[in-house]
């Protein structure tokens, strides 16, 4: 992190010919409100001339156990005669620092600045309970968008009644009150027949649940944060949003998205598409996700699903955990690597959880695991959103800093080592046939049981025939996420497959969605 915002803070200084002084006042002015607090304590940071990895060693923000290597993402400032790298400039750099160091070593982390306490304490609360933080009535649901709140699952209409919620079934057919908050609700004064009952019964109406990692849950870090080139106040206007909801972006995701991008591409999902196969379905989604969600830590991050078996409508629930299985930041990365038995046990175990909470009728697909192979031919050397100012920082430096640092988000596959990646795509195959076979053999009382592919390379093929390039298909601050341009069009791939394979499990389309629109437009809604 410190070597980000060092960084940013020195190319800013180049970019617009001042001081670096002037430079952090003007990244800091850029930053919404009480963000701003962590800029000005950051001033002393570059006061002189010294590249982002001396600077945040020399801190001591950045460290070297004993026996590790010296992480550094630049290369190492040279002296006029010699080249002792890093360790000489490190040397000289750590009395110039020493003060300020002490002052940072206060904190044991960045919750500890007083001004962010009250932030992170909400966001510590939905990581532990992944559930709203602001959810008056106890259902799960909330008025309020981040913090898991509806930009993670159907908004909800009421907050004092915890009967009223997104998904149930109508109660009375919503006559009086809506209950299932699909904006449907009241009776029809010419013939007195509530309009839920008329334009939805026997509708096939169902919901959407995502259970995913951070691919699923849409991380997203916006690459105008650390490119001077586009920086300005606007460039940061959504950073109170972003950190609420986990730099996360579920509202534009490929399963659960419902809200125009704001982010580059466009927004395609499985829920809108729902919702215009039938509009009854409006606002039931929930995603699931979790950044670093695998096969084994769903077990717990499903039960905060919402779904009532007897009062709610059926579900359809993909099941996408498609990297952290075989993805960590460990040395060994092979080591911990899920194995095709934890793969069976883990999986068998959240369907039948999810088999004693679904309502009958329900639908789960299985998502494949990626090859994530594509992400180092498509990228390792080409320009990281920081080296785009000076052509000095490349995706394979990116790689290897944070392997260096041991967070890496995939050892096994951001590797120049070419075995490696080979070894933890094959891997990757072998639990995606664990996830086939299990689709193929098992049986659940309430619901059915789909495999499908993860489909990059169709999404691939898709791109280039208009006119794309592979690498626009990956998000480019990490370098490892798929990105809006790629989650629109995996929806469509998937979209059709379920069409063309199981009609059963999208339901019909709904011959009254005209009328329910002509209704919602006379009453001024949308």
């Amino acid at each position: 992190g410190c070597v980000l915002v060092v960084s940013v803070i020195e190319q800013l200084a180049q970019w617009h010919n001042s001081t670096v002084k002037a430079a952090m006042e003007r990244l800091c002015n850029y930053i919404p409100g009480k963000y701003q607090v962590l800029c000005h304590m950051l001033v002393l940071l570059t006061a002189k001339k010294m590249n982002a990895d001396v600077v945040c060693h020399s801190l001591k923000l950045c460290k070297q156990d004993p026996g590790q290597p010296l992480c550094h993402l630049y290369r190492p400032p040279k002296r006029k005669k010699h080249s002792p790298g890093l360790f000489y400039a490190l040397a000289h750099a750590r009395p110039n620092h020493q003060i300020l160091s002490k002052s940072f070593m206060g904190f044991s982390s960045i919750c500890a600045f007083p001004l962010l306490a009250n932030l992170c304490e909400k966001i510590q609360y939905v990581l532990r309970n992944k559930l709203p933080f602001e959810d008056f009535d106890g259902d799960k649901f909330s008025t309020f968008p981040t913090l898991r709140g509806y930009h993670w699952r159907g908004r909800d209409c009421n907050d004092k009644n915890t009967t009223v919620y997104p998904g149930r079934r109508p109660d009375n057919w919503d006559a009086k009150f809506d209950s299932n908050c699909n904006g449907i609700w009241g009776v029809d004064p010419k013939d007195g027949i509530p309009y839920e009952e008329k334009f939805c019964k026997g509708a096939d109406s169902k919901g959407v649940v995502l259970l995913g990692d951070s691919a699923g849950a849409h991380f997203h870090i916006p690459p105008e944060w650390m490119t001077v080139t586009q920086m300005s106040a606007k460039s940061f206007a959504n950073l109170p949003m972003a950190f609420s909801d986990e730099l996360d972006w579920p509202q534009f995701s490929e399963i659960t998205g419902f809200l125009n991008s704001t982010i580059g591409g466009w927004t395609d999902s499985l829920y809108l598409r729902l919702r215009k196969r039938n509009h009854c379905n409006h606002r039931d989604l929930q995603n699931i996700s979790q950044n670093g969600g695998s096969s084994g830590n769903l077990l717990d991050l499903i039960k905060s699903l919402a779904r009532n078996q007897l009062l709610d409508n059926p579900a359809i629930v993909i099941y996408a955990t498609i990297g952290n299985d075989v993805c960590n930041g460990n040395r060994d990365t092979l080591a911990h690597m899920t194995t095709p038995k934890e793969m069976l046990s883990n999986v068998v175990q959240a369907l039948r959880y999810l088999d004693s909470r679904l309502p009958n009728g329900s639908h789960v697909i299985l998502t494949g695991l990626v090859d994530g192979r594509f992400l180092w031919d498509n990228l390792h050397d080409r320009y990281h959103p920081l080296g785009q100012l000076n052509r000095d920082v490349t995706y394979s430096q990116i790689y290897s800093f944070l392997d260096c640092l041991q967070v890496s988000p995939c050892s096994g596959w951001l590797t120049a080592n070419e075995t490696l990646r080979n070894l933890t795509s094959e891997r990757a195959l072998q639990l995606s046939n664990v996830l086939k076979e299990i689709a193929r053999s098992e049986k659940f009382a309430n619901f059915d049981v789909f495999y499908m592919d993860f489909p990059l390379r169709q999404t691939a093929e898709e791109w280039r025939k208009m006119g794309g390039e592979p690498w626009q298909l990956i998000e480019p601050v990490d370098g490892f996420h798929p990105s809006q341009i790629a989650a629109a069009l995996g929806t469509s791939i998937t979209w059709q497959k379920a069409l063309h394979e199981w009609p059963q499990v999208l339901g019909k389309e709904n011959p009254f969605n005209g009328q329910i629109e002509a209704i919602f437009k006379d009453q001024g809604g949308h």
